[in-house]
């Protein structure tokens, strides 16, 4: 399930003349308004630290691709190190084994609400759920911070890097120590998308559960 918190993550952003300049909460809150739907590439690695933060040691590496429509509509398939999809049809999230050839089937509900996955998929209103701060420049992207203001979130504090006006990478901190670190490639914003798109097939033979 931690690989399942991590994949809710930040794609996608608006070029903006000037974004260069702009702060981090003047580009992601452009990126926002005007990225209604997207796709592309993500690439995520899971960092566990070991003694209170002061060394790392690096966990596992995934990759795969995204689509979404918000709100509530994704589509999130890990290729690499092994194939397991989720998608959301806006009522519905369906977490696919491939291998097991397994369904787990959740209501979609409040769950974006204060989680990674609200950024990307929910709506414009973060900042009902969200405390959003600049968080300073580094390795050339400006970066934002956004704390969840519930207190039953499993994250403590979600870090969106931005350059020129695009979110081109994401850390998530639990409250275990670990940091996943998402990075995104080959964005393509507001692609034209069919009306069952989202629908979820149920695969032949498939093990269902439901939560």
């Amino acid at each position: 399930m931690q690989r399942f918190k991590a994949i809710f993550v930040l794609a996608g952003g608006l070029l903006l003349a000037g974004a260069a300049q702009a702060s981090a909460l003047e580009q992601f809150k452009s990126f926002v308004a005007s990225t209604k739907s997207a796709k592309g590439e993500f690439s995520q690695r899971q960092i566990k630290n070991m003694d209170g933060g002061s060394t790392a040691k690096p966990a596992s590496n995934s990759s795969g691709t995204f689509v979404f429509a918000r709100p509530g509509k994704f589509i999130w398939t890990y290729v690499k190190p092994y194939d397991q999809l989720l998608q959301a049809d806006g009522e519905q999230l369906y977490i696919y084994d491939k291998d097991l050839n397994q369904v787990t089937v959740k209501k979609l509900g409040d769950a974006l609400g204060s989680s990674p996955a609200a950024i990307l998929f929910g709506s414009n209103d973060l900042e009902k759920n969200f405390t959003l701060a600049e968080g300073g420049t580094k390795e050339g992207l400006e970066w934002l911070k956004a704390t969840p203001k519930a207190k039953d979130t499993s994250f403590e504090q979600i870090s969106i890097g931005l350059r020129n006006g695009l979110p081109e990478a994401m850390e998530l901190k639990d409250s275990f120590g670990q940091v996943s670190v998402l990075a995104f490639k080959k964005f393509e914003k507001n692609p034209a998308l069919g009306a069952n798109a989202f629908k979820f097939v149920m695969p032949k033979g498939a093990d269902v559960f439901n939560n």
